[in-house]
């Protein structure tokens, strides 16, 4: 299956979901003018999809997994208000425009990050139930990979990094929580979300800790050779900052070899699934060739 042909096909499904999450004439006006202008940016919409395919590849109807993709980019979205603020990376581009502090201001940017925070919760919650999984269920897991032990600890770590020159195996551990743990999540919640068995839910976990790291190596590499134009944001802010980075630890050409390994260790992690993960290993392949 080709990655574009999914990926493409469940977009509209996907933004036509986000553009309801958040409604227009809610007020105030300025926050919910804030939320959405981050949440519909535009953007890969990679954890939506993923949330979605899972679903399919544990059987069940995309559908029903609809309200915890929106939950995921939601949480994706906060993080990355958040992240952009002068207090953390400072960063003035995001998704091929400025980015929210710089049109609303910081202080709304705060708080339109942690409206899309909560939004999160409340549509996580509006999953139906199934035999195996309640709605609580799948909001504990979406309190544990969003947390101070998932994606909060990983950007905690990170910071504390900065400037410093730390072991491959430190780096590993930031990016499974900061990274990873919110890829992982999208496809444990569109899996949950359509009643998997245990061993359906393992094999995608381990699919996307794989996959996960893959795409913080990407993303590492594409910070050094690609263009403002490509990415939609600022190149160049992980050596300005001193972060550290798999290419920094492992040259160009070892983070590509690590890049290549991780997908291979996912893309196994699936071999159980048969043709019902074809859109997943589709979009694997598809990240690992990524230039943007």
């Amino acid at each position: 299956m080709k990655p574009e042909a999914y990926w493409k096909s469940r977009l509209p499904m996907v933004e036509k979901a986000l553009d309801q999450l958040i409604s227009k004439k809610a007020h105030p006006a300025l926050i919910h003018q804030a939320m959405r202008y981050s949440l519909l940016a535009g953007g890969k919409r990679l954890r939506p999809i993923l949330c979605l395919a899972a679903a399919r590849a544990a059987g069940g109807h995309e559908t029903a997994a609809l309200p915890a993709a929106c939950a995921v980019e939601c949480i994706h979205t906060y993080s990355l208000i958040h992240d952009d603020l002068p207090c953390m990376d400072d960063d003035d581009f995001r998704r091929g425009r400025p980015t929210n502090h710089k049109v609303f201001g910081e202080a709304v940017a705060v708080l339109a990050g942690d409206g899309l925070l909560t939004e999160a919760f409340a549509s996580v919650a509006r999953t139906k139930p199934n035999r195996r999984y309640a709605g609580a269920d799948l909001v504990a897991e979406l309190a544990q990979a969003s947390g101070s032990l998932g994606l909060i600890a990983g950007q905690v770590l990170d910071l504390d990094s900065e400037k410093k020159r730390i072991p491959l195996k430190k780096l590993v551990e930031i990016h499974r929580a900061k990274t990873g743990a919110l890829i992982t999540i999208s496809l444990r919640l569109g899996a949950m979300s359509a009643g998997a068995e245990a061993r359906t839910l393992s094999h995608l976990t381990k699919f996307g800790r794989a996959l996960g790291l893959a795409f913080q190596v990407i993303d590492d590499i594409l910070d050094i050779v690609s263009t403002k134009e490509k990415l939609g944001k600022s190149i160049g802010k992980d050596r300005s900052s001193g972060k550290a980075t798999y290419p920094r630890l492992l040259g160009l050409a070892g983070a590509r070899r690590e890049a290549d390994r991780l997908t291979q260790a996912a893309r196994s992690a699936l071999r159980p699934l048969g043709s019902r993960a074809d859109a997943l290993l589709a979009i694997a392949d598809a990240l690992l060739r990524r230039d943007h």
